[in-house]
């Protein structure tokens, strides 16, 4: 059994970056994953029994609130923490007036928003090689 947390941080802290460049850079090979984004979105942390296991970050454009950069550590995965930072973005963009949650979805992890309630819309578009599609949440 394991103790977690979720944490919101307005700012990219070591944490989120730490689990970012592992998941995103180190396994996946992408080159571009820190953005100008970074300095005015939210980020979550998760935790289990203090250790740092997954991340997100959430922020607010004219066209709706996105979510992005759901990462969660190899160690950790299959134990539905992408499912919970999910649940804790979502419910922070719903405490500020948010009713549509939008992400750029790998893929290969489509299955795992549909799940979560999210729709896919639009053509797959390619992110550094990666292929990817758009979806959306009602919230």
């Amino acid at each position: 059994m394991y103790e977690t947390k979720i944490l919101e941080y307005d700012h990219l802290c070591p944490e989120a970056a730490a689990i970012r460049g592992e998941v995103f850079q180190r396994e996946q090979g992408f080159v571009n994953e820190f953005d100008e984004t970074d300095a005015r979105a939210a980020h979550a942390v998760l935790y289990v029994n203090g250790e740092p296991a997954g991340t997100c970050r959430y922020f607010e454009e004219q066209d709706g609130w996105h979510i992005g950069r759901l990462a969660v550590q190899k160690r950790f995965r299959g134990a539905h923490l992408g499912a919970a930072l999910l649940q804790f973005a979502e419910g922070r963009i719903r405490a500020r007036g948010g009713k549509i949650a939008l992400l750029s979805a790998q893929e290969r992890a489509r299955a795992f928003y549909e799940k979560q309630g999210y729709i896919a819309y639009g053509d797959a578009f390619c992110e550094e090689k990666c292929p990817h599609i758009a979806m959306q949440k009602h919230l």
